[in-house]
């Protein structure tokens, strides 16, 4: 199979890499997009989100990651209760990842004036591991044993986390990923637990200027931390401006604006400041976000953006 004899060679070069990207998929613009880290975000808004993006990691390298997500939340009318659902497709090189989860958050009122809470989530769902249909229709892929050992159903697994928020700052805790895969092929990456711990803090600069520090720590088991520090500005309820560090790893800059009444578009761009620098021209990165205007929020506190 001379296709796939050609790849693995690559492939394990880059297991450190892969164990990176093949995990939990991060995103720059991740503040936007918590659900698919931590099901205690679900709801968190009351009214309905609609999220969709899309990264192109590592421009001008053949095979790098490509992965797009689709993930909708809202909260129940007159209870505590929220729910979402999130899809992710990734891929890199020959090989796929798809996930499909729903989420289910309770939360906990701890102030009269409903300005301090913390919620629980609850994350459960598949994902399916696959390769390209050019790879599995060689001929000669029937006496590959990378191929006959892999198992390409859909797997369970589930997760879970915890989001405390404050009158303008909020702290979330989660495993999205609790059970580990069931491949035992020498040539595959193992699928590790990966584990989140995220904040951020709003502040009012003047009536028409807000502040906001975020961050996202991210442990895999077995690979180095990841950490992303952002700073973001809010102008006239209209425009967000921001810049990003990932350590060890790129800087970015991130603008995101209203567009309509509830759909905003966001941008970000990396540049990698690794190694990899040389082979490629930084991460792309789009966001679509709509916002329905039901059920109505209980709360009257600040949005917090999260």
């Amino acid at each position: 199979m001379k296709k796939l004899t050609y790849i693995l060679p690559l492939i394990l070069l880059m297991l450190p890499l892969q164990s990176k990207a093949q995990q939990v998929p991060q995103f720059s613009q991740y503040m936007y997009n918590m659900i698919s880290y931590n099901p205690a975000y679900a709801g968190s808004r009351e009214f309905m989100v609609v999220n969709l993006m899309n990264r192109n990691q590592w421009v001008g390298v053949e095979g790098a990651p490509v992965t797009q997500t689709l993930s909708a939340h809202t909260g129940v009318p007159n209870s505590n209760v929220g729910v979402g659902l999130s899809f992710i497709n990734d891929e890199l090189g020959y090989e796929q990842t798809t996930y499909a989860f729903a989420d289910v958050s309770y939360k906990i009122t701890l102030d009269r004036y409903e300005r301090y809470s913390l919620t629980f989530g609850i994350k459960g769902g598949f994902k399916k591991y696959s390769l390209d249909d050019e790879l599995l229709s060689d001929p000669s892929t029937d006496m590959d044993p990378f191929a006959n050992e892999m198992n390409f159903k859909w797997q369970p697994n589930f997760g879970i986390g915890a989001y405390f928020r404050g009158e303008n700052w909020y702290m979330g805790l989660s495993a999205p990923k609790l059970l580990l895969d069931d491949n035992n092929n020498e040539f595959l990456y193992i699928d590790r637990r990966s584990y989140f711990l995220n904040g951020g803090y709003l502040m009012d600069v003047n009536p028409s200027l807000k502040f906001k520090p975020s961050f996202l720590l991210k442990y895999t088991d077995g690979a180095p931390l990841s950490l992303d520090l952002t700073t973001m500005f809010f102008m006239n309820e209209n425009l967000w401006l921001g810049v990003s560090y990932r350590i060890n790893d790129a800087v970015g800059a991130l603008v995101n604006f209203k567009v309509a009444n509830g759909l905003s578009v966001g941008y970000a761009y990396d540049y990698i400041t690794s190694d990899l620098n040389a082979t490629n021209y930084g991460s792309h990165e789009l966001m679509l976000n709509y916002e329905f205007e039901f059920p109505a929020p209980k709360c009257r506190c600040p949005d917090l953006y999260n």
